[in-house]
């Protein structure tokens, strides 16, 4: 199974944050969309909307913890790393993606394909997937 098959049973919403806006309005956004990422995206006059990162609960938690209630006032380029984008694509197993996130030590990639976003996927779509497909094979007698 690929990326690109998971992808098409969700939702094709992706939700962003540019990497000038705040860790409160970032949390904002990822309650209001009962999510735990947003791809981070960058305005560069050359090519146009560009993702970044990702931005995760694990962000909003770590601003907290080092900045208390400020924390909400940092801005997201102050937590993400950009030196390079851990990203897959449509065509790339699930197995190459569970295998990168391991590595990462992450647990949300974006999808990028011909240099465009199509999409999240995360740890829980790769299980759902897996167990899926398990639940779908003929049960030995």
């Amino acid at each position: 199974m690929q990326v690109g098959d998971v992808l098409r049973k969700k939702t094709a919403r992706v939700v962003t944050v540019r990497m000038n806006e705040t860790v409160g309005v970032a949390a904002r956004l990822m309650r209001a969309n009962n999510i735990s990422a947003l791809v981070v995206k960058d305005v560069v006059r050359s090519e146009g909307n560009t993702a970044v990162g990702m931005f995760t609960e694990r962000d909003v938690v770590r601003a907290i913890a080092e900045h208390g209630a400020a924390g909400v006032n940092v801005k997201v380029s102050q937590l993400i790393s950009v030196q390079r984008l851990v990203a897959c694509s449509a065509t790339d197993s699930l197995d190459q993606v569970r295998h990168l996130m391991n590595v990462h030590h992450i647990r949300h990639l974006p999808v990028i394909d011909n240099f465009a976003l199509a999409g999240v996927i995360s740890m829980r779509d790769i299980a759902s997937a897996v167990d899926e497909m398990a639940a779908s094979e003929p049960k030995a007698a």
